[in-house]
């Protein structure tokens, strides 16, 4: 096509005047020739095999030919061979192979023609891709992106756009180095260009080496500063934009799919936001592209699990746009990336409020209700999860309540093949909702509680750590709870303490302590589980302390059996108890000393705490500032208060000041607690002094037997 076009040129040029009829047809001999001549090549010359084994450093293998050499390409018909045909591979792979050869050795203009050709081909084909990387092709592409001339550029990038969207290319276009290629052409000024870039980096960057090559090679810089656009063309439609106007959109456009890509690394990240991304990704949600929301509302939903990035949503007013966003009901990949922002950022309590504000808790029922909506299983997760976290507020559980939430995702449970995701974010939503009373008693109305109890019976770590605390709030309800124990539940909680996952197994034994406390014989049942005492003992020697905690509160509840109580000090419960005092977490020493006070029940327990050391640490548990440390220390105090050698070891630790100043709290129990350790310490105090009142009053002889006879004792 390019011949004929300097062809056409050529004898445009020409004075007709001046040349004679001979001449002129001369030179249209030698134009049909050079045509004649290139198509001949194309079809049987054998493209050279030191291509299938293009090594060693890049070269630049476009050359600018002077106009005094031939404009044809390939070598002498000596040269020449032909393709072997293959009946395995269609005809389409050997013409591929053809216009690859041309690439390498042809002049400018072969090789514009050549990638003109290419582009003409279905490149997303795995054969035609193939064909590329079998001849060397894809070195050679990379070697034209150093080329000064723009139009070979932009042919390679049209090319090279398709063909990465195969995994295995990326990586090849990755290891020949073509990310630093491609940063470079990216400062090009031509706007086309551009966008050829920003698409190929989109593909590029979804393997993890490609997204460091990006970073390491300041291309995250590079790719912010073009998402720098002006108002007027984000808030104007295509239609009414001339062409130059739409190049820019487009080259916003793909930047911000780039940083889509780019914005899977954690590292990339952080370097987004020195970048400055944040003001102008905050400016791209205003934005009536579609083209341009979408990529940056990916990159917000990727980047908001950094904590500086929610702060940063907050701040900049995004969350009235994702709002906005999230109700659009033609396009369900924008809704949700929307859903995923607000899932992700609703851990804080001020987002909580502005989702709730800006309308955002109806949509997400409305979608979650949708049928075809939970077609689309990552939709419906980024829902439910979004309705888990905003549920988490009172005053939106309140709004929920008036959509009949607790019923729509009870509806969700129903469906056995649901995805794993839609099924743990559900009965997460479903724990918010239950710690208030009423919703407890709607769940057991629509029959949820069975499809939470049957859910104990999947191996989803995640689903596995919120079912129980849906359970620990329904055992508070005594209709909730018989039905538990029916369906056998508080055992496959049980069971979860086997799990490898620390979460679930803090989980599971907090749940464990309403199920015990409120079952109809919580002691038979405990005993009843098959080494379940020995299991949940030897769960103090964890490393974990939420799990250390949440055994010691289940194990606590277990204590107040008289006979399980026995059982858990055969397994050396007192020795791991008092191995945890010297511990610093606030919550485990909270429920640390209420085992403490329970296990001092059985035999000689009171009496071990304290010739193992326990009593010093608890009296410095006494100077907590928190409240329920504060009340339970106490209880455990007064405990071993009954033993006369841990009142003396209390007095000597300075345990009666502590003991004063508590009880004048407005805490019954811990007035009652300090009191009776307080009237323990005293009744010790005056025992002490009757004896020695007594002994005085004695012959010294008589004294001296019977304090010898007490020592014998």
């Amino acid at each position: 096509m390019a011949i004929l076009i300097s062809l056409f040129i050529c004898l445009r040029n020409v004075d007709v005047g001046v040349l004679n009829v001979a001449s002129f047809r001369v030179i249209i001999f030698i134009n049909v020739f050079v045509i004649f001549r290139f198509y001949r090549l194309m079809e049987t010359s054998e493209p050279s095999t030191d291509a299938k084994h293009l090594v060693g450093p890049r070269e630049v293998i476009v050359l600018e030919v002077s106009d005094r050499e031939d404009s044809s390409v390939g070598g002498s018909s000596e040269d020449e061979e032909k393709i072997p045909i293959s009946k395995d591979k269609p005809p389409e792979y050997w013409h591929i192979q053809k216009l690859v050869k041309y690439l390498k050795s042809g002049n400018q203009t072969a090789t514009v023609v050549s990638l003109c050709c290419l582009k003409d081909h279905d490149l997303t084909s795995q054969i035609n891709q193939c064909a590329i990387q079998d001849i060397g092709g894809l070195e050679i592409l990379i070697n034209l992106l150093e080329t000064d001339d723009l139009k070979c550029k932009l042919g390679t990038l049209s090319v090279l756009t398709e063909l990465s969207q195969n995994m295995e290319i990326r990586r090849c276009i990755t290891d020949l180095g073509g990310i630093p290629l491609l940063l470079k052409n990216l400062t090009i000024p031509a706007r086309d260009l551009q966008i050829h870039v920003g698409e190929t980096l989109y593909n590029v960057a979804q393997i993890s080496k490609a997204r460091k090559h990006v970073r390491k090679y300041n291309g995250i810089e590079k790719l912010v500063d073009l998402l720098d656009i002006s108002e007027h063309l984000l808030l104007t439609p295509l239609e009414e934009l001339n062409a130059d106007s739409r190049l820019c959109v487009g080259v916003v456009q793909a930047a911000a799919r780039a940083l889509w890509s780019v914005s899977r690394s954690s590292k990339n990240i952080q370097v987004m936001m020195k970048s400055g991304i944040i003001p102008l990704i905050a400016r791209l949600l205003h934005c009536v592209h579609m083209g341009v929301i979408i990529p940056s509302v990916g990159v917000i939903a990727q980047c908001s699990n950094d904590s500086s990035y929610q702060l940063a949503i907050q701040t900049e007013g995004m969350i009235k746009d994702i709002v906005k966003h999230l109700a659009n009901p033609d396009e369900p990949q924008l809704r949700r990336y929307c859903a995923e922002i607000i899932f992700k950022c609703s851990e804080d309590a001020m987002t909580r409020d502005m989702v709730r504000q800006a309308g955002g808790l109806d949509p997400l029922v409305t979608m979650a209700k949708d049928v075809v909506s939970r077609e689309d299983k990552n939709l419906l997760a980024a829902v439910t999860g979004a309705i888990w976290k905003t549920a988490i507020s009172k005053e939106n559980v309140e709004r929920y309540e008036q959509m009949a939430t607790v019923q729509v995702l009870v509806k969700l449970l129903e469906n056995v093949d649901e995805k794993e995701e839609v099924l743990s974010n559900a009965v997460g939503a479903l724990s918010e909702f239950v710690r208030h009373d009423h919703n407890r008693e709607t769940l057991r109305r629509c029959n949820g509680i069975p499809l939470v109890v049957n859910l104990l019976n999947y191996t989803f770590p995640p689903l596995l750590e919120n079912v129980p605390m849906v359970i620990r709030e329904c055992a508070k309800e005594p209709a909730s709870m018989r039905i538990i124990e029916q369906l056998d539940g508080v055992r496959l909680i049980w069971s979860l303490l086997k799990n490898s996952s620390h979460k679930v197994q803090a989980h599971a034994a907090w749940s464990l302590v309403p199920c015990i406390k409120y079952a109809m014989d919580s002691g038979e049942m405990v005993r009843s589980f098959v080494g379940g005492l020995e299991l949940i003992v030897n769960l103090l020697k964890s490393k974990d302390n939420d799990v250390l905690a949440c055994v010691c509160a289940a194990i606590a509840e277990v204590a107040k059996d008289t006979e399980n109580l026995g059982v858990i000090t055969d397994h050396g419960v007192v020795p791991m108890l008092v191995h945890l005092v010297t511990t610093q977490d606030t919550k485990l020493r909270e429920h640390l000393a209420s085992a403490i006070a329970y296990c001092c029940a059985w035999g000689s327990n009171c009496k071990m705490f304290g010739r193992l050391g326990a009593i010093t640490h608890l009296v410095g548990y006494m100077a907590s500032n928190d409240v329920n440390t504060h009340r339970n220390t106490a209880v455990a105090l007064f405990y071993l208060s009954k033993n006369s050698f841990n009142c003396i070891t209390m007095h000597e630790c300075g345990v009666v000041p502590f003991l004063l100043r508590s009880v004048a709290s407005e805490d019954k129990e811990l007035q009652q607690a300090c009191a009776g350790c307080l009237a323990n310490i005293r009744r010790l105090a005056l025992e002490a002094e009757t004896y020695h009142l007594i002994t005085r009053g004695k012959p010294p002889e008589e004294s001296s037997s019977s304090s010898s006879e007490e020592n014998n004792d």
